[in-house]
């Protein structure tokens, strides 16, 4: 037996003999124009926008505030239109598209996670006794702040470098451009890279050798960061021996 609406995504059913069908159907279509290729204008703004565009959604934070927003469970997805505003709870596995933040978050049932905060891409070739060699790539956002800003990713143990990248995905202030390199070795990846939206570095080295787990350190230029966001992808090759024999 059905029940009213589908367990997912929420989508009033027509029932038998149902009068006015048009109702539950308009309201199914508005539902999926809000949710299907989700974007979502911000997962930060607490105050409910006074003058929102007709179809505008938000992901709310934690006390949120306003007439509508205001006692809705923090990651909620409100979405206006006709001059009013709807709550709708998505569901494990909806991806978003953060306009003011430029990137896919993802709702784990519970938060919504960003997918760049760490993303790790691998191709292996392997030997008969299991030896490999891997290009990898490890990725993430990383918020600027202060003189300078580590990764919390890093250059793996016993990893040869080929690269590291760069794309400035919230323009960074403050700063009037930055640096990207290790300690010891501040612009080895790039310097005085751009500070724009979209603004971007292929840091291309020689293939180096790290033997310890080494952070990519993003240095200010000019002044301190005040704000700004910045994608780091390290590409390198990894090792693995032969199996251990029994």
């Amino acid at each position: 037996m059905f029940d009213d609406v589908t367990p997912r995504l929420g989508l009033p059913y027509v029932v038998a003999a149902q009068a006015q069908k048009h109702i539950p159907i308009n309201e199914s279509l508005a539902r999926l124009d809000g949710l299907v290729q989700l974007a979502v204008e911000s997962r930060a703004v607490v105050v409910q926008p006074g003058s929102p565009a007709a179809g505008g959604v938000w992901i709310l934070p934690a006390g949120a505030t306003g007439a509508a927003w205001a006692g809705q469970a923090a990651g909620t997805l409100m979405r206006f239109e006709a001059g009013a505003w709807e709550a709708m709870a998505p569901a494990e596995g909806v991806l978003a598209w953060v306009k003011d933040e430029n990137q896919m978050v993802a709702f784990d049932g519970v938060a919504w996670i960003p997918l760049s905060a760490t993303f790790r891409s691998t191709t292996a070739a392997a030997s008969p006794n299991l030896a490999n060699t891997r290009l990898e790539i490890v990725e993430q956002e990383v918020t600027l702040t202060g003189s300078s800003t580590a990764t919390t990713i890093v250059i793996p143990n016993r990893a040869i470098v080929l690269a590291v990248s760069t794309r400035t995905t919230v323009a960074v202030t403050g700063a009037t451009a930055y640096n990207c390199g290790v300690a010891g070795e501040v612009g080895k990846f790039g310097g005085s890279l751009g500070v724009a939206k979209n603004a971007s570095n292929i840091g291309v080295i020689g293939p180096t050798a790290y033997y310890a787990d080494t952070p990519v350190l993003l240095t200010a230029v000019g002044a301190n960061f005040t704000a700004g966001k910045v994608r780091v992808a390290i590409h390198v090759l990894r090792f693995d021996a032969p199996a251990a024999v029994a």
